[in-house]
């Protein structure tokens, strides 16, 4: 076996590592959120392995062709949760939430596909300014970095946080950061694959008798939208489809940023086929009661971690995790991966995402005027991140979803900055 051929079997490795921990939890907390039954449970799991694998292909294959993970939105997935812990709040059962949402996201499906089909590909870069990405890049960094640290530190059953397995979390990322900083390129570059491999080791060695991390059966029970059957519940079905037409901001984000980081461009035809494939996805999915799918911009993160840019790695990755869903022993296999683990090694790989938010500022300077272009949304966004939700109960039920999203409140503010305030002009004052 030549030096080609093993690098490529590690790489793909370390890819399917890679997606599946980016997808795992998922699935598992919206399940939790709508309070479904363990066999549908572990058919939404299923088939988020095996369509995410898939639609991690047929991007690299026919859509942007760019080694960019295709999965659930991280956007969605706070939006959808958010409206499933409010069902009491705002007096709907979570059938008819869920019926709602999946309504929103069928819709929005639609309006994507004609917007694309009519080369409205135009109008939404005319929409997303580089400012408007580069806000939406740092917004996205926080809002992944609070995630993966907060899942660092689990709680006990009393609710404070487990210290031994906070502590195993803290060592873990001191070591995946010193093998990145330190190791020679071979471990640089599989530093979250040797991360991951060997804290899943450890966990079990040190814990072995922790399962409150760890998911396990594969039984499925079918059922076609399982959050609840399509319906005609207004409020959540606008909230929903803007969500889902904001989301397209992060296709044109990571594309940019897939673009800059491989000096390669991509014509509107691919970034076109890229929509296309995202959108299809989306609503097959959504009949799985699934998050929708976007192109992971985070995953540039990962590539300036690992410097392995290739294509193939990350196809053979996305064809072994679908997979994965359709060999129950492997799937029920990764998913004892413990979630610290995959949290503690993912926090390293995302803070390479930060670099890539300052990076697209193009060296950009501001002065005591123009600086409210990028600290305002992005600010404001932070803030409202770290709010809890509840505290805007007050107000009236279809504003709240958007209220308690820092991500698409940042990208709101900056869309609007953008279009009414004549920055050039500032510069010059």
């Amino acid at each position: 076996m030549n030096k080609q051929t093993t690098v490529t079997i590690f790489s793909s490795i370390q890819w399917l590592f890679f997606i599946f921990a980016n997808t795992v939890v998922v699935p598992i907390s919206i399940a939790n959120v709508f309070e479904l039954g363990p066999g549908t449970t572990e058919l939404m799991m299923k088939s988020s392995l095996i369509f995410t694998g898939l639609a991690c292909m047929f991007q690299g294959w026919l859509g942007h062709r760019f080694p960019l993970m295709e999965g659930h939105s991280g956007l969605l997935w706070g939006l959808i949760l958010n409206l499933g812990l409010s069902a009491s709040s705002i007096g709907m059962s979570l059938t008819s939430i869920g019926g709602g949402i999946a309504s929103g996201i069928i819709l929005a499906c639609v309006i994507t596909l004609i917007l694309a089909s009519f080369n409205g590909v135009s109008l939404l870069q005319a929409i997303f300014t580089p400012m408007v990405m580069s806000a939406y890049l740092f917004l996205l960094t926080f809002q992944l970095i609070f995630i993966f640290f907060e899942g660092m530190f689990p709680l006990t059953e009393e609710g404070t946080i487990n210290v031994p397995v906070s502590i195993f979390s803290v060592g873990l990322v001191i070591l995946v950061a010193v093998l990145k900083l330190k190791g020679n390129k071979s471990i640089s570059n599989f530093s979250i694959l040797i991360g991951l491999v060997v804290g899943w080791i450890l966990y079990n060695l040190i814990f072995p008798n922790s399962t409150t991390d760890t998911a396990h059966s594969f039984d499925v029970t079918f059922q076609l939208f399982p959050l609840g059957q399509p319906n005609l519940e207004y409020g959540i079905i606008a909230v929903t489809c803007f969500a889902v037409l904001m989301n397209l901001s992060n296709t044109m984000v990571s594309i940019q940023a897939g673009e800059k980081l491989l000096n390669q461009g991509r014509t509107k035809k691919e970034i076109r086929n890229s929509i296309f494939i995202t959108t299809i996805f989306t609503i097959i999915g959504s009949g799985f009661g699934l998050v929708p799918y976007t192109p992971f911009t985070s995953t540039i993160g990962f590539l300036q971690s690992t410097k392995i840019y290739k294509r193939t790695p990350f196809l053979i990755g996305g064809g072994l995790l679908a997979l994965m869903g359709i060999i129950p022993v492997f799937g029920s296999f990764l998913v004892t991966m413990p979630v610290s683990v995959g949290n503690a090694v993912l926090l390293v790989a995302y803070l390479q995402l930060f670099g890539t938010a300052f990076s697209s500022l193009n060296g950009k300077t501001f002065n005591s005027n123009t600086i409210f272009r990028l600290a305002a949304p992005v600010l404001i966004g932070v803030c409202l991140m770290n709010i809890s939700p509840t505290v805007f109960t007050s107000l009236p039920v279809l504003i709240q979803p958007f209220i308690t999203n820092g991500l698409i409140m940042g990208v709101i503010i900056s869309i609007v900055l953008e279009n009414i305030v004549n920055w050039k002009k500032l510069e010059t004052e």
